[in-house]
């Protein structure tokens, strides 16, 4: 029995529609859909959500149940409440721009770099161009616009310099050592 599946999902503003596998979630912040797979149902009582093993196939049907539950709880909290990441851009000259629905990067090269935001998603930048954040009811498309953005200036072990996200912690290493009396 899987730990994760077995838990009910509490529905306070969103109102979820069923059609044989396919799951609708509306709610105040837009609208996702989810396919569950033939081994799996779900069940609404009094706002609650439950999803249950219809085939027990042993291991995999487990395996199935919590994953789905995990992404069905994700779905239901980006329509009720959104989810949000924030980037810090660390190094000097550093920053970012938003003008409309993409970010103009200056990161230290040669030229700026502009990215194309995907549908779905929101970008603010402070007035020094030094924190981004970012807005999205899907919480995947969040995490992979987040690690594309920093992958145009992974944080470096030496300097710190690079884009990172809030409170992450990058292991510092030692410079070179200055050979004495050499």
């Amino acid at each position: 029995m899987s730990k994760i599946g077995r838990r009910s999902i509490k529905l306070s503003t969103a109102n979820i529609d069923v059609k044989d596998t396919e799951l609708t979630f509306k709610g105040p912040k837009g609208t996702l859909t989810h396919d569950l797979p033939d081994s799996l149902a779900v069940e609404i009582k009094d706002n609650v959500l439950s999803v249950i093993v219809i085939k027990n196939d042993s291991r995999k049907s487990n395996m199935n149940w919590g994953l789905h539950r995990a992404l069905i709880a994700n779905k239901v909290k980006g329509v009720e409440e959104g989810f949000s990441k924030t980037l810090k851009i660390v190094g000097l000259g550093y920053k970012a721009q938003i003008s409309g629905s993409k970010i103009v990067f200056s990161l230290g090269y040669s030229h700026k770099i502009d990215f194309n935001l995907p549908k779905g998603i929101e970008a603010e930048a402070d007035r020094s161009g030094q924190t981004l954040t970012l807005k999205s009811i899907d919480k995947f498309l969040l995490g992979s616009t987040c690690d594309s953005i920093k992958s145009l200036r992974p944080p470096e072990p030496y300097k710190g310099t690079g884009i990172r996200y809030e409170g992450e912690v990058i292991r510092r290493k030692a410079g070179k050592a200055k050979v004495a009396g050499g």
